[in-house]
This record gives structure tokens, sequence and C-alpha cells, in this order.
């Protein structure tokens, strides 16, 4: 979890290689700014589109297990690394991907696809007053 907790996404996704099948899905088609990784051993945060959501768990079905990378925070997109959201900040979709849309899964097991409104509620959702998540 140290990895994670400091930002490296792919050390999350590389533990899961035995049960995925191919590093391809762990980039969103409409991602331009990263590349396909060729390889499991090859993997690195340049090949992600999603971040980790650090706080999930199955106590807390509405929490953040991963979701699309592409949002910003008071209009500045994040950075790879650690990011502490409360249910207050002003997070919203970018342009980037989904056209101002984003997919989130949830500790529940279930996908959302959200605007910036559904993305807010849903941060209100989740019963917790702060979300760590590790931005790839």
């Amino acid at each position: 979890m140290e990895l994670i907790a400091t930002g490296n996404v792919a050390a999350c996704f590389q533990v899961m290689s035995n049960e995925l099948n191919t590093t391809k899905i762990l980039l969103c088609p409409d991602d331009t700014r990263r590349v396909w990784a060729t390889n499991w051993s090859t993997l690195n945060n340049s090949n992600i589109s999603y971040f980790v959501g650090l706080d999930a768990a199955e106590t807390k079905p509405q929490m953040f297990l991963s979701g699309d990378d592409n949002f910003a925070i008071g209009g500045v997109p994040v950075k790879s690394g650690v990011v502490q959201l409360l249910t207050n900040t002003p997070v919203t979709w970018t342009k980037g991907r989904h056209k101002l849309y984003g997919n989130i899964g949830l500790a529940d097991g279930s996908v959302q696809q959200l605007t910036t409104d559904g993305l807010q509620q849903a941060l209100h959702q989740t019963g917790v007053a702060t979300h760590g998540l590790a931005i790839p």
C-alpha cells in the first residue's frame, strides 16, 4: 500500500496481472495523453487512465474504488500523485475525455457514468468526509 500512497498506481494494477488478460484495459481509448503498455513488466503510470481509491472498503459500498482521472479541482487538472478530496471540494470533469462525463467504479462493484453534478453528489453519498485518490 505504501507504493500506492506515494502515487505509484501501476503497482496496484500489476498485482492484478493474473486476473486481467491485458494491460490495454487500463488505458481509456479516449485518453490521448498516454500510450499503451506492451506488457505487465513495462506498465507504469504513463499507461494508466484511472485513479485508485485509497479508502475503498466493502463496509462502505459507495466509496470510490477506481475511475477516470480526467478531473479538475478548482479548475486545475489533477496531477500525478495522491489527492485528498473533501466532500465540498470543487471537482469537475475536464473536456479531455467523455465530453465532461466520467466513470467511477464503486466498492460495491458497480460502475456509474457521472456528470460533474453527479460526481459531486457521489462524493457526498460515500458517507465519509475525505477521499484519498492515487492519480497516475
